[in-house]
């Protein structure tokens, strides 16, 4: 089941289980002129995909309780939304290069919000 619905340049799905990380993400983001989506575990994030197909960029952290990490999300989300950037993250692990779905990238914690947007706009060129 692909994608079929067009894409959002400007839609993130913050997924991170600590609310402040996750509310200074929603208020950077929000900051740079992005719609954004938030969800504190992988269960909740697959719900809001399959509700907004559009979503184009997804930041996970890797540490989160529930049914799966947030690199386990990352390869289920890159199954069915094979155009939705990845952005995956944990300030505890690194994840080698080998380890994560095509079209994705590692940052570590704490993040640089310099350094993110610029992730970011690489990968959508």
């Amino acid at each position: 089941m692909g994608q079929s619905k067009p894409i959002d340049m400007n839609s993130i799905l913050i997924v991170e289980d600590e609310a402040i990380i996750r509310f200074e993400l929603i208020d950077l983001f929000e900051d740079e002129g992005y719609r954004v989506f938030e969800a504190e575990n992988a269960d909740e994030a697959i719900a809001i995909m399959k509700r907004n197909s559009t979503i184009r960029i997804v930041l996970t952290d890797i540490d989160m309780p529930g049914s799966m990490d947030g690199l386990k999300l990352a390869h289920y989300l890159r199954e069915r939304y094979p155009p939705t950037l990845l952005l995956i993250a944990s300030g505890r692990v690194s994840v080698p290069e080998k380890d994560l779905p095509d079209y994705s990238a590692f940052l570590s914690k704490p993040f640089d919000p310099a350094r993110l947007m610029r992730t970011i706009d690489r990968m959508t060129r």
